[in-house]
């Protein structure tokens, strides 16, 4: 992360692409990040925002962090970031060849695009960013917007190629012509004491992207297990409190953390307090051969 870092430190000119690309450009490693639990664990600390103009030849401005990078994970998760969008502001209209993203807003509303048709859509929602597909947001309203950003690709390489498009003004479709999703959670379906959902299967991704799930344990429960086999994990935490048991090694967890779950690792997600703990579990595949074989299990719909 020393690229990135040193870059995000430079003027408030650069852009979120030039970020992205320095952190992509260093070495891949065989082997997901070595340290502690605890301290691989990315949090949202918006003293640790990094000011940014023009994202992707965007409007106005942005403030963001890294929250994990290429090394997270042995997998190719490429990073996950958090930020805030500022009012009439936003990231420009622009396509990635060998890799692919997921936008969240989780407050507010905002104007997603994907292939130059634009639409307001209310948060919670997210919009799965596919290979080779133009996307953008722009944030019209008056206040904040409060962000997420989850890059995978081909490779743990970074590319894009920005279209001089801010998407100020677009014209608006009444219905979203492209996927997307809201993190409802009265749309949630039992299983025991948890409550989830599959927002996205692995047929959305062209990456080895596999799944993104919605999840709620209630307080005093947990949700225990592992992956399925030849699967990672990226678990971010919406909204409580708890505790991740993750191959015998524990650490706390609180609202905007984004936890690193190995291929293979047996993991426990306990909810602590009084409020359950919101989940947003992402699957990554180890190649796509293990894609093929994880889609293969699951039930026809």
């Amino acid at each position: 992360m020393a690229a990135i870092q040193a870059l995000a430190r430079g003027a408030t000119g650069l852009t979120l692409a030039l970020t992205c690309a320095a952190a992509a450009q260093q070495p891949s490693r065989p082997s997901p990040d070595a340290r502690p639990l605890a301290a691989r664990i990315g949090h949202t600390d918006p003293a640790r925002y990094r000011q940014l103009a023009r994202v992707h030849e965007g409007a106005g401005t942005m403030a963001f962090v890294p929250l994990l990078g290429p090394d997270a994970l042995s997998t190719n998760l490429i990073f996950v970031h958090r930020g805030v969008i500022a009012p009439h502001s936003g990231i420009g209209q622009h396509f990635h060849h060998q890799c692919e993203e997921m936008f969240v807003i989780l407050d507010g509303e905002a104007q997603f695009t994907v292939d130059g048709r634009t639409t307001t859509l209310a948060g919670p929602a997210a919009v799965p960013d596919r290979m080779g597909h133009a996307h953008a947001l722009y944030n019209a309203s008056d206040r904040p917007v409060q962000w997420l950003n989850i890059n995978v690709g081909q490779t743990k390489r970074y590319d894009n190629f920005d279209l001089n498009d801010s998407r100020e003004g677009a014209p608006l479709d009444p219905v979203a012509q492209f996927a997307a999703v809201r993190f409802d959670r009265t749309r949630l379906k039992p299983d025991g004491a948890i409550r989830s959902r599959r927002l996205l299967g692995p047929e959305v991704f062209a990456t080895p992207w596999a799944f993104v799930d919605h999840v709620l344990i209630p307080p005093g429960a947990a949700l225990d297990g592992a992956a399925a086999p030849g699967i990672s994990e990226m678990v971010y935490v919406m909204a409580g409190a708890g505790a991740a048991i993750v191959a015998g090694e524990r650490a706390p967890l609180a609202s905007g953390d984004a936890l690193p779950v190995e291929v293979g690792a047996r993991r426990t997600l306990r909810a602590a307090g009084d409020a359950p703990l919101e989940l947003m579990v992402i699957g990554i595949a180890r190649d796509p051969a293990a894609k093929a074989a994880y889609a293969a299990t699951l039930p026809a719909r």
